[in-house]
């Protein structure tokens, strides 16, 4: 038996955000901050603050944020990344980033930092997952139901969480989920 790479998005970028964290945490302070966190105000002509609106899901707060993150997106990502291909979901890891940075700047005066938006992305894509056409999962609806009442909950606190990015990843994996369709036996996202 050999170990093989079998999910290479999901694996690289799980390796990106441990390295991300270990440079934060031994080498560098205060590098997640300086290079990954989107804040609450974007300069246009800061090319620093554009990679920031990608980057902000490779750092965490701490170990902690990190490994709650990464169980799910390797838990998901895996399954998801082989039924519609590494292509596709890097695509909807990158518009999710790109979604949730350009949302917390239009809307928030706090900073966003952490794969978030991505997991719920991913919660919710498995949901729906073996959809047919005509058809909504009962998975889906509960999930989604679950989801946007702890979301709505965690809202009233006051705990350091972005539940916008959770909301905007999860409606993002809702929107994927929807438009992929069966084509040829073949996943294919509809234009």
């Amino acid at each position: 038996m050999r170990i093989r790479y079998n999910s290479p998005v999901v694996l690289t970028f799980s390796i990106v955000v441990v390295l991300v964290q270990l440079i934060d945490t031994y080498l560098i302070k205060e590098f997640t901050e300086t290079i990954f966190l989107v804040r609450g105000t974007m300069s246009f002509v800061d090319p620093l603050d554009y990679f920031r609106l990608f980057s902000h899901v490779l750092g965490h707060t701490g170990w902690e944020h990190l490994l709650g993150n990464l169980t799910f997106v390797l838990l998901l990502g895996p399954i998801l990344e082989e039924r519609y291909g590494s292509d596709k979901i890097l695509i909807m890891i990158a518009i999710t980033a790109l979604f949730t940075g350009i949302l917390n700047v239009a809307i928030f005066s706090t900073g966003l930092l952490g794969a978030s938006g991505v997991v719920f992305m991913l919660i919710i894509l498995v949901s729906i997952v073996n959809m047919k056409k005509g058809e909504i999962p009962l998975t889906f609806l509960l999930i989604a139901a679950i989801f946007i009442g702890k979301e709505l909950i965690g809202a009233i606190a006051s705990d350091n969480v972005s539940q916008m990015a959770h909301v905007a990843g999860g409606t993002i994996g809702s929107v994927f989920g929807f438009s992929i369709r069966q084509t040829n036996g073949e996943n294919e996202l509809s234009a």
